[in-house]
């Protein structure tokens, strides 16, 4: 297989089952639903939706929400022309595996914020509906990100005889994400466990053939 190939198919993937997750969650589940995993208190599908950034941070409204999307679409055109730039250089597939997770989990929510206001109702008190008669939620690149994997490991409270915390409530993992949020993550972090070497050559050699083109 072609590196080419590769990260086509690695990009194609994660986008095709990020969305397919997504369209079924969002039109299956009201706003705020929750089921459990395997019947696992730990690990659930729990519907929000997103109106910014990964892991349900948010950014300066609708305007912040608009220059948001144009920074992933600005993001993803160059995480392409340096795939592009590697795939030239040969350099080694665990690195092009990395920003191909990385690509397919920018695009993946870029879909979402880009046409999800457009083609669904929103899901307030009610299942969204596919294409509504009275046309969707929101504006084109004004979309909600889908979001609903949530995996609160620790669920606990601080013993009441501890200072400033106690007897508040204590949750580890909190963040509800998606798999392109999971995707980009994972491509970050082999990236700096399995491929410091990336940083210290093969990106030198990207950034000498950028100059040169």
């Amino acid at each position: 297989m072609s590196k080419k190939s590769l990260v086509t198919g690695i990009v194609l993937l994660v986008i095709l089952l990020d969305q397919v997750l997504k369209i079924w969650i969002k039109t299956t589940f009201e706003y705020n639903e929750e089921i459990r995993i395997l019947g696992l208190s730990w690990a659930r599908l729990h519907f929000i939706e997103n109106p910014g950034m990964a892991f349900g941070l948010s950014f300066g409204g609708d305007i912040g929400k608009l220059l948001l999307s144009i920074f992933r679409i600005g993001a993803v055109a160059l995480l392409i022309y340096i795939i592009s730039s590697m795939i030239k250089d040969a350099v080694k597939n665990s690195v092009l595996i990395s920003f191909a997770l990385i690509l397919g989990g920018a695009v993946g929510n870029i879909i979402d914020s880009a046409f999800y206001g457009l083609i669904f109702s929103d899901s307030y008190h009610h299942i969204a509906e596919f294409m509504p008669e009275g046309g969707g939620y929101g504006r084109f690149l004004h979309g909600k990100v889908v979001d609903m994997l949530y995996f609160p490991l620790v669920d606990t409270y601080f013993p009441d005889g501890w200072p400033v915390v106690g007897g508040r409530r204590f949750q580890f993992f909190r963040p509800v994400f998606n798999l392109a949020d999971a995707a980009i993550s994972t491509g970050v972090i082999s990236l700096l466990v399995f491929n410091l070497s990336f940083f210290k050559s093969d990106k030198k050699q990207v950034l000498q053939s950028a100059e040169e083109e």
